[in-house]
């Protein structure tokens, strides 16, 4: 991605997104994680933002019709805000620290796996919606 100037209005994008994000990731995290020994919760709300920023970054790299702010304030404001790389870590970190390597490996091999595939997903159905109704 380009990077954008630094203005108190691309700051202000950050923020709101950022936030809107946070409540959003603690609220899907909260309806999914129920008494279950793997951390689905955040999971879901990591390979929900790779899919979410695959499509941004997708749809402002072809069309051109993102603005800096609105770019900024869905990419590292709410996906920056929604996603959380710290909380997989200590997830991450209390399973092996339990003994639970196999349900630790399997746990980051899912994140980054599917992860990454979510960005590719993302990219992948706007590049075909656009090529089915091309933006004009």
């Amino acid at each position: 991605m380009p990077t954008a100037s630094f203005t108190p209005g691309l700051l202000l994008a950050v923020a709101v997104g950022s936030a809107v994000g946070g409540v959003a990731r603690y609220a899907l995290t909260l309806l999914v994680q129920r008494d279950v020994a793997f951390p689905v919760g955040t999971l879901l709300v990591n390979v929900l933002g790779c899919l979410i920023i695959g499509m941004i970054f997708e749809y402002a790299s072809t069309t051109g019709r993102v603005s800096p702010e609105a770019r900024v304030l869905l990419t590292s404001g709410f996906c920056g805000g929604f996603t959380t790389f710290s909380t997989f870590s200590v997830e991450s970190v209390e399973l092996l620290g339990a003994g639970l390597w196999q349900r630790a490996s399997l746990y980051v091999c899912i994140s980054v796996l599917v992860g990454l595939g979510a960005v590719w997903a993302g990219g992948a159905l706007v590049r075909a919606a656009l090529s089915v109704a091309p933006v004009r």
